[in-house]
């Protein structure tokens, strides 16, 4: 029996909405999803998210947009959740250079129209999703909520930095308790197809090259979806309290006076692409053929997480490796398009 006020997820037929309404329900919460499904990759693989969730009965869906300010009133008033997990956005470094109006209306307005909706209908905690990429041109790591984010390297990453700096006026203006979790590189089952873990196994089980950036140069702290959302949940059960020892004069930028702050949540085990890769050829049985490519626009060299505030809060550590990880994502993906394929044929 789901007992209580619900919590609204957005992005729920997302990659990590899907998994944290899961575990929400797991736990006997009644989530009310919202989602636009758009067509940024495959709305099959969104259906197919939401057909597992609408399997339980703790589970209620509303197909809108956030940027649909007066929709999504009506959801907040007809709910009436006592928290938010704030995950629909439009995601995409590269995407965001040939589309940056898309990323203006998902990230910005559609953020605004639920600070606001939140605001006005008195929701307790408020957990939105921000992302490594804010941390941009920075290239002291581990990568601490104690540094400043002031120099993003791509549009994305700049409308990331903008929602949490919009948090928290929220959180000073009306106290308003925001969480903001920059994520690091998630991956696993249900993934999303345009993020290098899917294609790359897309393409070489295809025969086909996979691109491999900045020569192979290039260091990820990948994370497994389920080390993120038991992050995320543990987070959405301790709304952050004002910082009497916030200073002014010298301002933490991952905290406030305010009832608000920002938390990493990554793997803090930077791993090489290539051993990525290599982990993969193994899970797959296959080698891969790579063409090199130089570095692209938006990128950055190197993530890496520092956790340890995360790990204070809600006592937050990952345990998945990437051996683990990569093999249960490959062990999804073939029995996913086994089944997809047998309804096809």
């Amino acid at each position: 029996m789901h007992e209580g006020s619900p919590l609204i997820v957005t992005g729920v037929a997302g990659f990590i909405g899907y998994h944290t309404a899961k575990a929400l329900l797991a736990k006997n919460i009644a989530v009310v999803g919202v989602d636009s499904l758009t067509t940024y990759y495959d709305v099959r693989l969104k259906q197919a998210r939401l057909r597992d969730l609408q399997s339980s009965s703790g589970f209620s869906f509303h197909k809108i947009d956030v940027a649909d300010s007066a929709a999504l009133h009506e959801v907040f008033e007809v709910t009436r959740p006592r928290a938010v997990v704030h995950l629909a956005a439009q995601a995409g470094v590269r995407y965001s250079i040939e589309n940056p109006e898309v990323y203006v209306a998902s990230n910005l307005v559609g953020f605004a129209n639920v600070l606001e909706c939140c605001r006005r209908h008195e929701v307790q905690h408020l957990v939105y999703a921000s992302t490594s990429s804010v941390y941009g041109a920075n290239s002291t790591v581990p990568f601490s909520e104690h540094h400043t984010t002031d120099h993003p390297v791509s549009f994305y990453a700049a409308t990331k930095k903008a929602n949490e700096v919009m948090a928290h006026s929220y959180a000073w203006l009306y106290g308003l308790p925001c969480t903001g979790l920059r994520f690091f590189t998630v991956y696993g089952p249900w993934g999303r197809p345009d993020m290098a873990l899917f294609k790359f196994t897309d393409a070489i089980l295809k025969g086909q090259p996979i691109d491999v950036y900045n020569n192979g140069d290039m260091v990820r702290d990948f994370t497994y979806v389920d080390d993120i959302v038991k992050g995320v949940v543990g987070v959405l059960e301790v709304p952050p309290q004002r910082n009497p020892e916030w200073d002014r004069s010298a301002p933490h930028p991952g905290s406030s006076s305010a009832p608000y702050r920002i938390l990493n949540i990554g793997n803090g085990r930077p791993v090489q692409l290539m051993r990525y890769v290599e982990v993969l050829e193994k899970c797959l049985g296959k080698k891969a053929e790579i063409r090199f490519m130089p570095m692209q626009a938006g990128d950055v060299q190197k993530t890496f997480a520092d956790t340890s505030e995360l790990e204070r809060t809600v006592g937050y550590k990952p345990v998945t490796t990437i051996e683990s990880g990569i093999g249960r994502f490959v062990d999804w993906y073939l029995d996913y398009f086994h089944k997809k394929n047998e309804k096809s044929e």
